[in-house]
């Protein structure tokens, strides 16, 4: 199978248009579908490598079609596009499979980014299937981060989360890691994820609050980071 193939289900033609003219770019092979009932007739009848499914759609939601997806084509990764009302559904399907997931609005950037890395794990081989201790993980996991191996930690973290999908810690620590490469957007995504899992998680909540300010109207406010010894608000690095 090609791991250039991409189909793009989502009912809104401006986000097609988007995704389609992003991935375009890097030569993905695109198709697209406006309905879930289109898009798993399309998958019936070929291969693709990835599909990227809105959450919130007409008629069969994207909850009910990952799970055909993942009974059709157990093969095929699929990346959930959602809203901000609607990360903690979003959360849920990686319990059903789903690869990871994108929140609206996205940059072009961020959308490439994301593709990119799950295809490119589709075609690195032995993925390791660990049977430890999740805590154990952990705190190999801490150690990578205490170390400055932060590509390290981030795949050690992504497994352990496809692992652990229901713990709020892998996500706190996918943040932390995001965080310390300077993807503030994605880093607020994660942190929220875990405390969607766990409103009670204490180093999100410590996390969240350090990465985000509320303005009195209740908005979420992304503030530039003011750089400490290594590059993070406050002189802190985040609480993992």
């Amino acid at each position: 199978m090609s791991n250039k193939s991409v189909l793009i289900v989502d009912d809104e033609k401006n986000i097609r248009l988007t995704v389609s003219t992003a991935l375009e770019s890097m030569e993905y092979e695109i198709a697209s579908a406006v309905n879930g009932e289109e898009a798993l007739g399309m998958l019936r009848e070929r291969d693709f490598s990835l599909v990227l499914l809105d959450l919130k759609l007409p008629g069969m939601d994207g909850v009910e079609v990952l799970r055909t997806v993942r009974e059709i084509r157990p093969e095929t990764r699929v990346i959930i596009i959602t809203a901000h009302g609607t990360v903690q559904s979003a959360v849920e399907t990686l319990k059903l499979g789903a690869a990871d997931f994108i929140q609206k609005p996205f940059t072009s950037s961020e959308l490439r980014e994301i593709v990119s890395r799950v295809l490119n794990d589709i075609a690195t081989p032995g993925r390791v299937n660990y049977q430890d201790d999740p805590g154990d993980r952990f705190v190999r996991i801490n150690k990578q981060i205490d170390e400055g191996r932060l590509e390290q930690a981030e795949q050690s973290i992504r497994t352990t989360l496809a692992d652990f999908p229901e713990r709020p810690e892998p996500y706190n620590l996918l943040g932390a890691v995001l965080e310390l490469k300077s993807r503030w957007p994605e880093a607020v995504k994660f942190y929220r994820a875990a405390l969607d899992l766990d409103p009670t998680y204490k180093p999100a909540i410590t996390n969240l609050d350090r990465a985000t300010s509320f303005s009195r109207a209740g908005r979420v406010v992304l503030e530039e980071p003011l750089s400490g010894p290594d590059g993070l608000p406050g002189d802190r690095r985040p609480n993992i």
